[in-house]
């Protein structure tokens, strides 16, 4: 088989970000190999139906990721998060990482294309420690990279609250921001799409990392156009400090940098030349945001 007729492999793959690139990648012809726990899960199914080969693995079993990444030129990686009661489990998730980048060396796959987190100026808490170890062995492995780090992705929205906040109920969407605040967002599809850019050309991003964000609103702004968009009020409500406490002491860092003036900090202009699709919140709203979250609205 010729390079670019090998697969390329997308951990996560009945998730958000890695279910997404999966579909990007067979809309464009790109042969992909899903790794999945569960091939007769619905999420499962759907990519086969696609096109996609299903391959059974798991991060904790490494025999696994050997098997899934033979025969492949590409990986897209997704490492599974590993958050518990306690907060992050740093340690388990850069193992987890570690893993798949020793899998793919011994493979001989040509590139790895890693999807993990924005981070604020001077947060080092929130989901990023982990991570950043990760793309510390992805660059040191001497293969072609990518290294993108997304903001909140605009499909929060659609959520029934992840930690308690974020998501729509009863006409508010609460959060962590104060409502003035400019806050960053990104489609998933956008970060699929960077993502097919980096294995279409796979030099244009070598070595690169990339925080991804389509555009930057107000807390109050954006529910303002969620309003106009599905014809229902949506309001916005900060949540307290006592609040953020009660969550966990990595949500009320996020929480207290907040009101200190740090965020995200995605070039959005430089993310656009990459991508000159980009979509904007609004243009979310009108492909795909309203439709969904007036559907959740009238339940």
């Amino acid at each position: 088989m010729s390079p670019q007729h090998e697969p390329i492999l997308v951990t996560g793959a009945t998730g958000t970000q890695g279910g997404a690139t999966a579909r990007r990648l067979l809309a464009d012809s790109t042969p992909v190999r899903a790794l999945v726990r569960d091939p007769a899960a619905p999420a499962a199914r759907a990519l086969s139906e696609l096109g996609a080969e299903l391959v059974v693995g798991d991060f904790d079993a490494p025999d696994t990721l050997a098997a899934a990444v033979t025969g492949t030129r590409a990986v897209f990686a997704v490492p599974p998060a590993a958050f518990g009661p306690d907060g992050w489990d740093v340690e388990t998730e850069a193992h987890r990482g570690a893993a798949l980048v020793a899998a793919a060396r011994a493979a001989d796959v040509e590139q790895i294309v890693f999807t993990g987190v924005a981070s604020f100026q001077r947060d080092k808490r929130w989901g990023v420690n982990g991570k950043r170890r990760i793309e510390e062995a992805i660059a040191a492995s001497g293969l072609r990279y990518t290294l993108l780090r997304p903001v909140r992705f605009m499909e929060n929205y659609l959520s029934q609250g992840h930690f308690r906040v974020d998501g729509i109920r009863d006409g508010a969407h609460r959060h962590l921001f104060p409502a003035d605040f400019p806050v960053q967002m990104i489609a998933v599809a956008d970060i699929a799409d960077v993502a097919a850019v980096a294995f279409a050309e796979p030099d244009l991003l070598h070595g690169r990392t990339v925080e991804l964000a389509g555009d930057q609103l107000t807390m109050h702004a954006a529910a303002a156009a969620i309003s106009a968009a599905v014809g229902t009020p949506v309001r916005y409500e900060e949540i307290g400090e006592s609040e953020a406490q009660a969550l966990g002491a990595s949500i009320h860092e996020v929480w207290r940098l907040a009101r200190e003036g740090d965020s995200w900090h995605a070039d959005i202009p430089a993310v656009r030349e990459i991508h000159p699709a980009l979509r904007t919140f609004d243009t979310w709203l009108s492909e795909t945001g309203a439709a969904q979250l007036k559907s959740l609205l009238s339940v």
